[in-house]
């Protein structure tokens, strides 16, 4: 007999990622970036972000835990941006278990090393 989970679940044990949402805005001191994010389990939290500043969080998958996936919305003056932060399926967060943003005035660039960066979508 062969015991099989669903989908929804990793056959990984034990990894963590780590998720981080960089300011990367060149000239907004008067205006911060706000974030706020959740997952299916609720609310994370959220705070506003100054030049530099960045949210991080990690998550820590195994065999019996759901796959998660967090969700933010970014707020810049009166433009709201809602994006997946977090997939595990996600390609480029899987082999170095990092998922970085960097949200700039032109767009949302996303990377894996945080050294190459590449612009994944820009604000509405």
């Amino acid at each position: 007999m062969v015991f099989m989970l669903p989908s929804k679940y990793l056959s990984i044990r034990g990894i963590t990622y780590q998720i981080r949402v960089v300011n990367g805005f060149t000239n907004n001191s008067s205006l911060p970036l706000v974030i706020w994010c959740a997952s299916q389990d609720g609310d994370i939290g959220g705070r506003a972000l100054q030049e530099g500043d960045d949210y991080t969080w990690d998550t820590r998958l195994s065999i019996w835990t759901p796959t998660p996936a967090y969700s933010c919305t970014m707020k810049w003056d009166r433009t709201r941006k809602k994006f997946e932060a977090f997939q595990v399926h996600r390609a480029g967060c899987g082999s170095l278990r990092k998922c970085s943003w960097l949200v700039k005035e032109d767009g949302f660039y996303f990377s894996n090393d945080e050294c190459n960066w590449v612009k994944d979508f820009s604000w509405p």
